[in-house]
């Protein structure tokens, strides 16, 4: 799950999580992707017993991995507007040559 809790989970939403990750539990890989540091996650599912239970499954054998750094996004554009020649760069697009469009 990408942007996993950019906004906060209603009940209904973290039932539903909920139901997700006990298929899941032990018998498939899930993996949550969040710019929301983990310590703050439990606050943004309003019903604290499933968001206990949503983290039990969610902790229990995770493995973490901590990013820390620019992001990727900011990154990778940098170089697709120097690549394009916008800032004096020669174009990597083969379409770009001349007299193509």
């Amino acid at each position: 799950m990408d942007e996993w809790l950019r906004d906060p989970l209603d009940e209904q939403q973290a039932r539903q999580v909920l139901d997700i990750l006990d298929d899941r539990y032990n018998s498939a890989a899930t993996m949550l992707v969040s710019q929301l540091p983990v310590e703050l996650w439990h606050e943004n599912i309003q019903d604290p017993t499933i968001a206990d239970a949503i983290l039990d499954r969610v902790v229990h054998n995770a493995h973490r991995i901590v990013l820390n750094g620019e992001s990727m996004r900011k990154l990778t554009a940098a170089d697709s507007l120097s690549a394009e020649g916008l800032y004096g760069g020669a174009s990597l697009r083969s379409d770009n040559e001349k007299g193509k469009k």
